[in-house]
């Protein structure tokens, strides 16, 4: 089982019984260092006092657990308005809602396409982007994005 997976296993619990919901687990490399990530949501935003209280919550639990050799740091942060959508059901929710698709390659000159999300069916993004319906492959995508307007 990958380390975000394990993570997002006993986190998720915590996030719940704070009334937040866990949106997403990312472990990367940035430089020489190595971050772990909770990304949380709450219905009226997230604020400093939500991650601060996952984050004490969370953190005793991982040096019990240990799912990561090495050093890194720990960070609880809000998923956002812009955050990216991954998982079928984030799509799902989001159904009717301004995005923006980033492409592997240009389609039309532009690898970043800003539309509304129509569809999702089994790894296929159906948007509306002015006028036009678009259908593209799970393989043409690199990231969705929510996309706030003003």
């Amino acid at each position: 089982m990958k380390v975000t997976e394990q993570v997002a296993a006993f986190a998720e619990p915590i996030v719940k019984e704070r009334g937040c919901e866990l949106w997403d687990v990312e472990y990367v490399r940035e430089g020489s260092d190595y971050f772990l990530r909770l990304y949380i949501d709450k219905d009226g935003g997230v604020d400093i006092d939500d991650c601060e209280a996952i984050s004490r919550a969370v953190d005793p639990i991982l040096d019990e657990k240990d799912p990561i050799a090495g050093p890194y740091h720990f960070e609880v942060c809000s998923a956002g308005l812009e955050r990216a959508l991954k998982r079928p059901s984030d799509f799902q929710r989001f159904l009717g809602s301004p995005i923006t698709v980033k492409l592997y390659r240009p389609r039309n000159g532009l690898k970043e396409i800003p539309c509304v999300l129509r569809a999702y069916e089994d790894g296929r993004l159906t948007v509306e982007a002015g006028k036009e319906t678009i259908t593209f492959e799970k393989s043409e995508v690199a990231m969705v994005r929510l996309r706030v307007e003003f």
